[in-house]
């Protein structure tokens, strides 16, 4: 594998590092403490294209791959990496109607997501089934041309502020082969949301559940045949836990940069702290653990963009370490700052605050790594 990337692919990143440095982190903290969620600034991205990165240029889509998506999060994690995550959400949501779709729903759904003009967010999740997603009861009942869905989700990133929900709901018996696919908009009679959660961190982003009550949904709607919701909430899985790791990876970075500057700032017994060689060994640490995160990560996105039998594995394995090395790395970083590392101004407490939620989301980490031994127990 060619770690180098091509002349397009560095002046992608640039861009997405420009537009963290200059549009997110300024008001990353004033977001973080308002609990402001700044849609006026996520159309701004959807202006450069960054709302559509998987999805076709036949629509408006940009095309690129998910190799390309994981250095765009990953830049524009290290200007607030809750707002990179609720973007790898809403293309999460956008790559699976351009995916699974019919053409007749690419045209009329995709082009309001590719310029956040709607915002879409993604519903699996239940109060009573969370990594037992197979277990979810919300129902979807066929009337003629519609569907008619009962149910409640939770934890749903961007609920009530979404004007497009994409809907996991069972139509069939128990079990994965039983779920079905919807594209639920927010104007449908009997959609409501619960009181947005008091969160320890993403608070630049609203979570609330999504309630159902016989709302009625045309069949037109349905992504996919009856039935393969399951296996289609699952591929969106796939790259959603590549740009998740990727925003740890970003926000870990940021924490990493502020910390080394820190240390070659504050003194202690006569020197710069950065000058003691406990330090210096701490920091080589956390600077090859994001070396090494960055590598795998990229392996993983290059093994979903050729199709590899391995990718599912590889995108598990990607997402278990990199949240966790990640996390690690933010919380070391906050530690080399002393005391003025738990303060809100410099920006390392809300780094590890927003980065903790990543080795839940998307899948817990130990699902992760209960995908990882079933492919590797299942090649004996």
């Amino acid at each position: 594998m060619d770690f180098r990337l091509s002349e397009e692919q560095e002046a992608i990143r640039a861009m997405a590092l420009d537009f963290a440095r200059d549009e997110l982190a300024p008001s990353a903290i004033d977001w973080d403490q308002q609990k402001h969620f700044p849609v006026e600034t996520l159309r701004a991205a959807a202006a450069l294209g960054m709302a559509g990165i998987y999805v076709r240029d036949d629509v408006g889509g940009t095309g690129l791959t998910r190799l390309d998506a994981a250095m765009i999060i990953e830049a524009l994690a290290t200007g607030c990496p809750a707002v990179a995550s609720f973007v790898s959400i809403h293309n999460m949501c956008a790559g699976m109607i351009d995916r699974y779709g019919a053409d007749e729903q690419r045209q009329r759904l995709l082009p309001q997501l590719l310029t956040m003009e709607t915002l879409a967010s993604y519903c699996l999740t239940e109060p009573g089934s969370g990594s037992d997603a197979a277990a979810l009861k919300t129902r979807a009942v066929r009337e003629g041309d519609s569907y008619v869905l009962t149910g409640q989700k939770q934890f749903i990133s961007g609920a009530g502020e979404s004007g497009l929900y994409i809907v996991m709901a069972r139509t069939g018996d128990e079990g994965p082969k039983g779920i079905s696919a919807f594209v639920v908009e927010k104007e449908a009679p009997g959609l409501t949301f619960g009181a947005n959660e008091k969160k320890m961190g993403w608070h630049a982003q609203p979570t609330r559940a999504v309630m159902l009550d016989n709302v009625r949904v045309p069949a037109a709607n349905r992504l996919g045949a009856e039935g393969e919701g399951f296996r289609i909430a699952m591929a969106g899985l796939d790259g959603g836990r590549l740009n998740i790791a990727a925003a740890s990876l970003g926000g870990a970075q940021a924490a990493f940069d502020k910390a080394l500057a820190y240390v070659h700032e504050r003194r202690a017994f006569g020197k710069a702290i950065g000058e003691f060689q406990a330090l210096q060994f701490r920091l080589a640490d956390m600077a090859t653990d994001l070396e090494i995160a960055r590598t795998f990560l990229w392996r993983a996105a290059a093994a979903l963009d050729a199709g590899d039998p391995d990718a599912t594995k590889l995108c598990a394995m990607a997402k278990r370490f990199v949240t966790d090395r990640c996390f690690a790395v933010a919380n070391d970083a906050l530690q080399l700052h002393g005391g003025y590392g738990y303060l809100a101004d410099y920006g390392v407490e809300k780094i590890v605050r927003d980065l903790r939620v990543h080795q839940i989301l998307e899948g817990t980490n130990e699902i992760m790594r209960l995908i990882v031994s079933r492919a590797i127990m299942g090649r004996k």
